[in-house]
């Protein structure tokens, strides 16, 4: 054996150094350090039209309608969303696809040496290097110019306020629905947290808002005001008018300033998915219309193709296993209505891991209801809850005898598994899913599991 087989590729070696970094969830609130980077650079984020992500759930999928959308136009585009699933380069997309290996190095060594040089003056000054996610984000945006791109759909990493990504003007801003989470960083309450994430409504932009909580609503109301921009909110300007389940996702009714879509086939499952259409249809017609009508015909093609993974993914049948990135009490709320929707089960099983800064507790006592029995176990990541302490808790929510415990995620699915045939055995002609469910992190390790891409 010469060895060669294991010498990592140029990517693993490029992820390596970026992750030699302080993580992406370490925030410094600063945007200078990527200011000097993008400045060295000749602004790249300039040279596009941008729009602007935030919230607590939904920020992805309605991103990747909004490319689908301003695509069918004809329009190049440039996606940045985080985390990842199966590999670093899905958080870069040009036209809907991820960059490849060789041009995501390229553009590492393109921008490394800018912000090295921006390292040592911070360093110099008593600050630290750039972030993970600084890193990644000077990346796309320079990556999206030398595609070149006509429009960037930039989610924020965290927060919003502070987030690296917020030194782009966006043109329109979308605001997913806030809730809880995150509070290490962003705040213990709803209102705080909104007050974060509306940081990033630029003066005289759109604002696309889902509707929020009621402590949600002030802040975005002051930063909206503040800022002269121009607001439509799903429940009054923008309305979900009407919906029902089709075989593979949903028909959806909906009205805007513009125009009524009527009957839009979206291939993904639950209510939320609906109302995160609504929201793209909203900001696209904001960038590319003035807030005139779009083509019923584009969107309806936009739409048929769209794909979110890892939300109410099918990944695998008898049982039915399905995968979804909730990892916070108001995703576990959509996460389950979806299910209740779309799939005929009597009973469900769910296959959670968390990491352990989050709202374990809470997260699990929505699943309770209409979770018959949870496997717990462990995945890989330095923030994830040991697998024994999540069980302490989920005994307490679920009771001992509904709870069980597996070190390894295969070993998990395959006792989720003999779970769901032994209520199927019980039950004739009762069916029994699987969700795997709790994190983005053990999402994307049951992805890759079943077999699955991004």
């Amino acid at each position: 054996m010469t060895g060669v087989e294991n010498t990592p590729s140029e990517l693993q070696q490029v992820y390596a150094q970026i992750l030699s970094r302080a993580p992406e969830h370490d925030i410094d609130p600063t945007l200078e350090r990527v200011r000097e980077v993008l400045d060295m650079l000749g602004n790249p984020h300039r040279a596009y039209r941008t729009v602007h992500l935030t919230g607590t759930n939904g920020k992805t999928s309605t991103a990747r309608m909004i490319e689908a959308l301003v695509g069918e136009y004809g329009l190049r585009t440039g996606r940045f969303t985080s985390p990842h699933l199966t590999s670093v380069t899905e958080r870069i997309a040009i036209d809907g696809v991820p960059i490849s290996e060789e041009r995501f190095v390229e553009t590492y060594r393109d921008v490394i040496p800018y912000v090295e040089m921006v390292d040592e003056r911070s360093l110099a000054a008593g600050g630290p290097r750039l972030s993970f996610f600084e890193v990644l984000t000077v990346m796309a945006f320079a990556a999206f110019a030398d595609a070149p791109i006509d429009v960037a759909i930039i989610e924020v990493g965290l927060g919003g306020r502070w987030d690296s990504t917020n030194v782009i003007d966006g043109a329109v801003a979308v605001l997913t629905p806030i809730a809880r989470d995150h509070t290490t960083w962003l705040g213990d309450t709803v209102e705080q947290i909104a007050s974060e994430k509306a940081g990033i409504i630029k003066p005289g932009a759109t604002v696309i808002s889902a509707a929020q909580v009621e402590e949600a609503v002030g802040p975005i109301l002051e930063a909206v005001e503040h800022n002269q921009a121009h607001m439509l909110v799903d429940g009054e300007e923008l309305v979900l008018v009407g919906r029902a389940v089709a075989v593979g996702g949903q028909v959806i009714t909906v009205r805007t300033p513009g125009a009524t879509y009527s009957d839009v086939f979206v291939p993904l499952h639950g209510e939320h998915q609906g109302h995160n259409a609504l929201l793209a249809i909203g900001a696209v017609e904001a960038l590319l219309g003035g807030g005139r009508a779009l083509s019923a015909n584009l969107v309806e093609a936009a739409f048929a193709a769209v794909t979110s993974p890892g939300r109410l993914e099918v990944v695998r049948s008898s049982p039915t296993f399905i995968v979804d990135a909730a990892h916070n009490p108001a995703g576990a709320e959509a996460m389950l209505t979806g299910i209740d929707e779309a799939f005929t089960l009597r009973n469900l099983v769910a296959v959670v891991a968390m990491m352990a800064d989050k709202e374990v507790e809470a997260f699990l006592s929505v699943l309770e209801p209409q979770v018959s029995h949870i496997v717990v176990t462990n995945m890989d990541s330095s923030r994830a809850m040991d697998s024994e302490d999540l069980a302490t808790i989920a005994r307490d929510v679920f009771g001992e005898d509904r709870v069980s415990v597996a070190d390894t995620l295969p070993d998990a699915v395959d006792a989720a598994a003999a779970v769901a045939e032994q209520y199927d055995a019980d039950q004739v002609g009762l069916g029994t899913g699987v969700v795997v469910t709790g994190s983005v992190v053990l999402a994307a390790q049951a992805r890759i599991l079943f077999g699955r891409e991004a």
